[in-house]
């Protein structure tokens, strides 16, 4: 009853703080930090210690299996070098001086013991990293960095505290050691793919949404648990069956199975993600009440952890600086891959937070070392200290360094071309299959269907939505209020008894899922209702229309003439960069933009909505 008890309060407690966050805009880890900070000194919160097996095994693999199928395969590869020197080099390189630290400030600890603080306190957290980054908006590619680096570093950390311990018990060697590496990296990968193509042939076959989610639960574990059989790194086995499912996901079968995982997925990740930031905090207590007795003086202590924070605080930028740009003056280098901005490094530099797995790896440590609840404080001092200060002062330092994550305009924009590609893919395949005896009203639905939705995607990049509903906004709030009545309509005859349990059930699924889809589409048009697509964007190249085209002055009062003599509204406007003819979008009625390219040729036109300058090229469909 008191673990049910438990388990109810952390959850509640979770989903309170999460709420409060984003109403206050704080962040929501740093806010369950605090908040389990000060329940751990709560006289009816009872003492909370943190098995480790519960973390490295329980909460560890699905965590990183999650941040994987989030992140780019083809992205990783791409970044591959400064993922690598991060993750291996750094946490190397860490391990080694934070260690010899340690042994400077405490004699009494053993040389291997002090360096197994120095594996633990090494890598930053891969719950930490994405949550900060996530928050603070970071251009892309420091955000894949950091991801990519937080997914393979604790793989290494674990390696290097294996032998640290091992060392601690007399039996390692440099060969030993050399071998670890070795075992952890290949096994890892090997176990890592074998998961990954069983896991994916078996989802393959499996046309039960439910069986087939339970499937994609299970995967972090198919990967870990064979992996530490042999010895290998879970970790890394976990690591890249996630990244490789990941990939291969979007192109398997069963779209309702895609989308139940990818529910399920972000609930397991939001539950366990901010648990495990009250966790941290609820260990605060205990930790520091296990050195009150210690024989190295609580003064002595203190300011030990202090310094050693320090050390791990400027450690970082000491390494990612020289490992930046080094490597940039081999020419081969500089030249597929120019240097960053030093304000790249610099961010990179400062997002350093510890997390979960640096507490509970500590406890790993054998319960009769010597002053082994110093080295647990000294970790615990260093998550809280990484968590705080470089977890409040990083917004601020991206905001002074100016450095600007993703513009949701040009994000906008090239989704709309992505889709408008998309889109005409599947006219295309329509063209092909459709046969003499398809009803011509059906084949005329699927096309007008198809278009809207891409259609819906430009109009996004159009006026605010507090001047007026586009069609596809006030498509999906109209059908939102029919939904509402359908479903209310379902509910009256439930009550009445006509109809059976599963009947009404299957009703009332499909229309859980139409307004699914439904809230998903006007979410993102609230989202980009500030206007959008400033900013030049290429996706699919250039071509000499664009190149060439002029850019002749928008009229002060501009209006499409067709709409005018018609008596059609106008959605967006439009002007022909050839003669300024100004004509409306595709999602108006009257599609005279499109209808001027037909009657004359002219194949570039521009938006002249405002904050939009993005060309698109008729004659190429490519956007400019």
């Amino acid at each position: 009853m008191e673990i049910a008890l438990g388990l109810l309060v952390l959850v509640a407690v979770v989903c309170a703080g999460s709420a409060l966050g984003r109403k206050l805009n704080v962040s929501v880890p740093l806010l369950l930090v605090l908040a389990g900070v000060a329940g751990s000194f709560l006289p009816f919160v009872p003492p909370i210690d943190l098995n480790p097996e519960l973390v490295l095994v329980g909460l560890l693999p699905p965590l990183l299996y999650a941040a994987a199928l989030r992140t780019s395969l083809f992205d990783f590869g791409s970044n591959r070098r400064a993922i690598g020197l991060l993750s291996v080099g750094y946490v190397i390189f860490g391990t080694i001086t934070v260690g010899y630290v340690v042994w400077w400030l405490f004699p009494e600890i053993p040389l291997a013991a002090a360096i197994a603080l120095g594996a633990v306190v090494a890598p930053p957290d891969a719950v930490a990293a994405t949550a900060i980054a996530r928050k603070v908006g970071m251009p892309r590619r420091i955000v894949t960095i950091l991801e990519g680096e937080s997914l393979v570093n604790d793989a290494t950390a674990l390696v290097c505290l294996r032998a640290a311990i091992a060392a601690i018990a007399g039996s390692v060697s440099a060969a030993g050691i050399a071998g670890g590496f070795l075992l952890a990296a290949g096994g890892g990968l090997v176990v890592g793919l074998a998961a990954a193509y069983v896991l994916t042939q078996l989802r393959k076959r499996i046309r039960n949404v439910a069986i087939n989610t339970s499937t994609s639960l299970m995967a972090p574990f198919v990967a870990y648990l064979p992996a530490e059989a042999i010895h290998a790194s879970g970790v890394l086995a976990v690591v890249v069956t996630g990244l490789v499912m990941g990939t291969k996901a979007p192109s398997m079968p069963n779209g309702a199975a895609r989308l139940s995982q990818r529910s399920n997925w972000n609930t397991v990740q939001f539950l366990l993600e901010n648990s495990v930031f009250l966790l941290i905090g609820l260990q605060v207590r205990t930790i520091i009440d296990g050195v009150q007795d210690d024989s190295l003086g609580a003064a002595r202590i203190w300011a030990g952890c202090a310094v050693i924070l320090l050390a791990v605080l400027l450690l970082r930028p000491v390494w990612v600086f020289p490992a930046t740009y080094l490597p940039r003056l081999i020419p081969s280098v500089r030249r597929n891959d120019p240097a960053p901005p030093w304000q790249f490094a610099a961010i990179v530099s400062w997002a350093g937070m510890r997390g979960v797995v640096t507490l509970a790896a500590v406890l790993v440590l054998p319960a009769d070392l010597e002053h082994r609840s110093v080295l647990i404080l000294a970790a615990m001092v260093v998550v809280a200290g990484t968590l705080t200060l470089q977890g409040f002062t990083l917004p601020p330092l991206v905001r002074l360094l100016r450095v600007r994550g993703p513009d949701p305009r040009e994000d906008a924009l090239n989704q709309a071309s992505l889709m408008q590609l998309a889109t005409a893919a599947g006219v295309e395949r329509l063209q092909e299959m459709r046969t003499d005896n398809d009803p011509p009203e059906v084949v005329a639905m699927l096309k007008r269907r198809t278009q809207e939705r891409g259609l819906a995607a430009w109009e996004r990049l159009g006026r605010p939505t507090s001047e007026a509903a586009t069609p596809s906004q006030r498509y999906a709030q109209l059908r939102l209020a029919m939904l509402e009545a359908e479903r209310a309509k379902v509910l009256e005859l439930r009550s009445g008894g006509q109809y059976a349990h599963e009947v009404l059930s299957e009703v009332l699924d499909r229309l859980d899922v139409e307004e699914s889809m439904l809230d998903a589409s006007l979410d993102e048009l609230d989202a980009s209702g500030g206007g959008g697509g400033e900013g030049i964007a290429r996706p699919g190249g250039v071509c000499g229309h664009l190149e060439s085209a002029a850019d002749p002055q928008v009229p002060p009062d501009p209006y499409c003439a067709g709409c005018a003599l018609e008596g059609t509204t106008t959605v967006h406007l439009r002007m022909c960069l050839d003669c300024g003819n100004v004509g409306c979008c595709d999602s108006s009625p009257g599609n005279h933009a499109s209808r001027h390219f037909g009657s004359t040729g002219h194949p570039v036109m521009r938006s002249i909505e405002p904050g939009e300058n993005w060309r698109w090229c008729y004659e190429d469909d490519l956007l400019g």
